[in-house]
């Protein structure tokens, strides 16, 4: 398959993507990855199959085509396609919730300056790089990555990049417990969306009102909530984007176990995780986890909430993310608190105590821990951030 032949099958594949086809546009670039004999169009089909398989949720296979990818890449013996590979590399990695790995693979790319394309990569390297440090609960080191990356957007007038990025730093803020700047950033997303988004795939769309959903539920609106969360899942369906399907299904667990509703909050819950167990999030199982002990407390059913427990803990040791730990620990000393169960519940509190170190998540100004409750935030340039009263 010569060159021409090669870019007219990739862009009819790409066609047939956008119209909705999207085993046909699956079949027509596994052909040309086949035929094409031309090592600049084989990347460029690889680029389109890693974008494929990451929307819909198969990301072993997206890792599967990134590896391939790279070493197109080093037969092509140019630093642009190099760092477009490592970045791939890096995204199917954070979609796996190998943080480290992540991290190690976006260095790379930074450490590839000089390159044009690295430029115009550089936002989607800080994101991903940010994404990975929230992963981990490294907060302030996400902070910095996705100021990078906004300047990156706002420098390079990147709307979509700028959109992506709002809507992580909602995600930030819901986890430091900063509910009105987690709301302002997904409707920032859902501005940009509404203003320049009228050739952009919906999945923006979809995005930005999943994280509107999930600040409006721990702003106790429930019914905004839910309707946001609507909005977001009917896009998810159509597009048979199985990773935002099961946040989905996780969100509206969370705003039933809100309303105290556990017999319709545990069979939501249990659809988010088989799909998140079959594409590979593990912190969104260890949110489900979480989810699910709640669901066992409330019926006071202490001994299969701490089975939930030292599932999520197993996950949350394995990711290495901290918050999630704190979050099940401060269950467990509730647990053990209920159970007169002393010295467990000693052990815990110690624990509860050495996350909270660990991810220095104390204010700089009046010493108090950071994400306990409710409270305004207010950043540094440095990123470090502290109570705004």
């Amino acid at each position: 398959m010569g060159q021409d032949q090669t870019k007219q099958q990739i862009e009819k594949g790409l066609h047939l993507y956008q119209s909705n086809q999207t085993e046909k546009a699956l079949q027509v670039w596994m052909r040309v990855l086949e035929k094409s004999a031309d090592p600049a169009g084989r990347f460029r089909v690889l680029g389109c199959l890693i974008t494929a398989h990451a929307e819909m949720g198969r990301y072993k296979d997206m890792l599967k085509f990134a590896v391939v990818q790279i070493d197109t890449a080093r037969e092509l013996e140019d630093p642009d396609y190099l760092t477009e590979g490592y970045l791939n590399l890096a995204r199917s990695n954070e979609k796996l919730c190998e943080f480290q790995k992540t991290i190690s693979y976006c260095k790379t790319c930074l450490n590839m300056q000089g390159t044009t394309v690295s430029l115009q990569l550089n936002g989607q390297v800080s994101l991903s790089m940010g994404n990975a440090f929230l992963g981990l609960s490294v907060f302030q080191k996400a902070l910095e990555c996705f100021e990078k990356a906004l300047r990156y957007a706002h420098n390079n007038d990147d709307k979509m990049l700028e959109c992506r990025v709002c809507c992580s730093l909602g995600n930030f803020y819901a986890q430091i417990k900063d509910y009105e700047k987690a709301l302002f950033f997904p409707c920032k997303a859902a501005e940009l969306v509404n203003d320049y988004g009228t050739g952009w795939s919906l999945k923006y769309r979809a995005m930005s009102q999943y994280h509107m959903a999930v600040a409006y539920r721990k702003l106790g609106r429930l019914a905004d909530a839910m309707d946001c969360c609507e909005e977001s899942m009917k896009i998810a369906l159509q597009h048979g984007d199985r990773p935002l399907q099961a946040l989905c299904l996780l969100c509206f667990a969370d705003i039933h176990l809100s309303r105290k509703d556990v017999q319709t909050a545990f069979p939501r819950y249990d659809s988010a995780m088989s799909i998140m167990t079959e594409i590979g999030n593990r912190l969104g199982q260890i949110q489900v986890l979480l989810g699910v002990a709640k669901c066992w407390m409330i019926q006071k059913e202490l001994d299969k909430a701490l089975e939930s427990i030292e599932k999520g803990q197993e996950l949350a040791e394995g990711l290495g993310n901290k918050l999630g730990l704190l979050k099940l620990h401060c269950l467990c000393e509730r647990i053990y608190r209920t159970k007169g169960q002393q010295r467990e519940l000693r052990d815990h509190v110690v624990k509860f105590h050495e996350c909270v170190e660990e991810m220095e998540l104390y204010c700089g100004m009046c010493g108090e821990s950071i994400g306990e409750k409710n409270n305004q935030l207010q950043a540094l340039p440095c990123s470090h951030f502290f109570h705004l009263k």
